[in-house]
């Protein structure tokens, strides 16, 4: 644990899933229903700081979260990134891209293009995601 590291001290989000390995948050990014993460449950840096089992079992978690925010949200494109510039500690940034949101085609870091769109109808099924999650995590990884 890393008492200066924001993912060591707090849970980067409302956790929908988790295991001895790594938690799925849901993001507090309101403009962008659906956003999640993926975050390792110890401080490690690097994702080749991991053991190789533990980086396979991790992507297997990140592509299950990718299907099942596809399923919930139907997004027109999906971005999956892991930078950890800002919060060194591995983790992986799920995120549901539509072609009205604000910031599309660029990066949801990146100066907004447009008002945030009126959709009421993403909040509503990013709530019916953690439904979709432990499915699919189940079918990627098992219990």
């Amino acid at each position: 644990m890393d008492e200066s590291c924001d993912f060591c001290r707090e849970s980067g989000g409302r956790v929908l899933w988790e295991d001895a390995l790594c938690r799925v948050v849901e993001a507090p990014e309101p403009a962008y229903p659906g956003f999640t993460r993926v975050i390792l449950n110890r401080h490690v840096r690097e994702m080749t700081d991991l053991p190789a089992p533990e980086r396979e079992r991790l992507m297997r978690i990140v592509f299950a979260v990718e299907a099942a925010v596809r399923e919930a949200m139907m997004p027109d494109k999906m971005n999956l990134a892991s930078l950890g510039n800002m919060t060194p500690h591995v983790h992986w940034h799920v995120i549901p891209r539509f072609n009205d949101d604000r910031h599309f085609p660029s990066p949801v870091w990146a100066e907004a293009r447009r008002a945030e769109p009126h959709r009421p109808e993403r909040a509503a099924r990013a709530e019916r995601l953690a439904e979709s999650l432990a499915r699919q995590i189940d079918a990627a990884v098992g219990s």
